[in-house]
């Protein structure tokens, strides 16, 4: 059994968990990476330099490694290749390789949060106002249909790259158009410039506390859990201290996602929480930086994935079941290239 972790950087704790699931039954972990020199590479069975999922020949690649090397399932860590993945799975299932992305509609619907934001409202969940023109903006926020702070991030776009909080009209300008500079540059290399006139998008702020939900389906789309998470502390856009909590609602909705997805595999969505309604900031259907807390609370996916992919009988009890009130952090340790 040997799984690909694709766009894998520095997410090494995966390749370990993964590790621990293949290795007993003599498969292998291995890794893409464009930079070679990145933590979950070395922490690998196997690694490999992949081009930019922007590159043409980034499919091409995949298949022509994934055939080579015997492997037996694909995932991915980073929301640049998600739609690449998608968009290759028919065919790759035809060559016995599963490839555990949720369907193109659905990573579409994750990577454009205009397009998440039209999927909240058709489905009668809360929202804050958006925008992508900064006249509409300014002119909503005069008319006290919008309020200070608001935020402003790439429409196409992953962590916290490019957000940017404005108090008032002259940040809300100044922001606005350095976002605008950000996209044309950096995240222009991953190919997330879609449409230079409505890059970026201004949006109020979510009521509440924050916190990360881990949407885990079988491989065929059914939902088994939702794990709650509330988020402690954050560091670079993604989870650094968090709890797992029970909370029935926030659990429902979980599995009301996940009957509308029917997404393989874990989905990361962000929520902020009042009290009486859950406001949704975006989805990220793949391993997200919160999956960690789950992991210590006694939640072990990537074990449950190998055991769906050799059709085994998987212990959801055993596997798939958190523990509530489990505190966990992201510390700072030390990988040497032997």
């Amino acid at each position: 059994m040997n799984i690909l972790i694709t766009c894998a950087g520095r997410r090494n704790y995966l390749v370990d968990y993964f590790k621990d699931a293949v290795h007993p039954l003599g498969g292998k972990v291995h890794v893409f990476n464009t930079d070679p020199d990145s933590a979950a590479y070395w922490q690998a069975d196997v690694g490999a330099v992949s081009p930019f999922a922007s590159d043409p020949q980034y499919a091409a690649f995949l298949e022509n490694y994934c055939t080579t090397y015997a492997i037996d399932a694909v995932l991915s860590c980073m929301d640049v290749d998600l739609s690449i993945l998608a968009g290759v799975k028919e065919k790759f299932a035809t060559l016995g390789i599963a490839v555990i992305i949720a369907d193109p509609w659905v990573t579409e619907m994750a990577m454009d949060k205009l397009k998440t934001h039209q999927f909240l409202l058709d489905h009668s969940l809360p929202v804050t106002p958006m925008f992508t023109d900064l006249h509409q903006a300014l002119e909503s926020i005069r008319h006290g249909k919008l309020t200070y702070p608001v935020y402003m991030k790439p429409r196409w776009g992953m962590g916290s790259i490019g957000l940017y909080k404005a108090e008032n009209d002259k940040d809300l300008i100044f922001y606005f158009e350095k976002a605008k500079q950000l996209i044309s540059g950096s995240l222009d290399r991953y190919g997330m410039m879609k449409d230079e006139f409505a890059s970026v998008i201004i949006h109020g702020s979510c009521p509440g506390q924050e916190y990360g939900l881990d949407i885990i389906n079988d491989l065929a789309g059914r939902h088994m859990v939702t794990v709650v998470k509330q988020k402690l502390g954050m560091r670079s856009g993604e989870t650094d201290k968090a709890v797992t909590i029970q909370n029935e609602i926030l659990e429902k909705l979980g599995a009301d996602i996940a009957a509308i997805t029917r997404h393989p595999g874990n989905m990361d969505v962000d929520v902020f929480w009042d009290g009486e309604k859950a406001y949704i900031l975006e989805f990220n259907p793949r391993f997200g930086g919160g999956y960690p807390f789950s992991h210590a609370a006694g939640i072990n996916l990537p074990k449950a994935i190998v055991g769906w992919l050799r059709k085994d009988a998987v212990d959801a009890k055993e596997l798939l079941t958190p523990k509530y009130g489990v505190m966990a952090m992201k510390g700072i340790s030390i990988i040497v290239n032997n």
